[in-house]
């Protein structure tokens, strides 16, 4: 890799690392550009190339797995929503229901004493959001579990 390509990636790194970190605050595409000292353009084709979805789509991605661990603890889906920074439940249950493939209420409701059980690296990568559905513009696909 040039050295052009290694400092893209380092910057691209930050507004990744931005988003991890901060994915509860408002955040937009111009916000994550600017730490990564892109133009909003440049910005979402570097980052969509070196991690195979868009910013925002991997901002919502990080939410709904955030919402997930709510959700498994007892809160409320609008709770949820609210908490992981989203403030549209209808815009939050339809891409939760993307990613995840049911809607968050009968996640919410179903039984998940098996991921308690399990060593938190497990638990995080057998829960991950995508992991068995993608979204409406192919973002998001994750291998089929066996």
């Amino acid at each position: 890799m040039t050295p052009e390509g290694l400092a893209n990636l380092a910057h691209l790194r930050r507004a990744r690392d931005l988003v991890d970190r901060e994915y509860a605050r408002p955040l937009d595409v111009p916000t994550m550009a600017r730490r990564a000292l892109m133009s909003p353009a440049h910005f979402s084709r570097q980052f969509r190339a070196a991690y195979g979805e868009t910013p925002y789509g991997y901002l919502m991605t990080r939410r709904v797995e955030r919402a997930m661990a709510l959700l498994r603890g007892g809160m409320s889906v609008t709770d949820a929503c609210m908490a992981v920074g989203c403030t549209s439940l209808g815009s939050f249950s339809s891409r939760f229901t993307e990613l995840v493939g049911e809607t968050p209420s009968s996640y919410r409701r179903r039984e998940h004493g098996a991921v308690a059980a399990m060593p938190a690296c497990v638990a995080k990568a057998r829960t991950r959001p995508g992991r068995l559905s993608s979204s409406r513009n192919g973002e998001a696909v994750g291998a089929a579990a066996s």
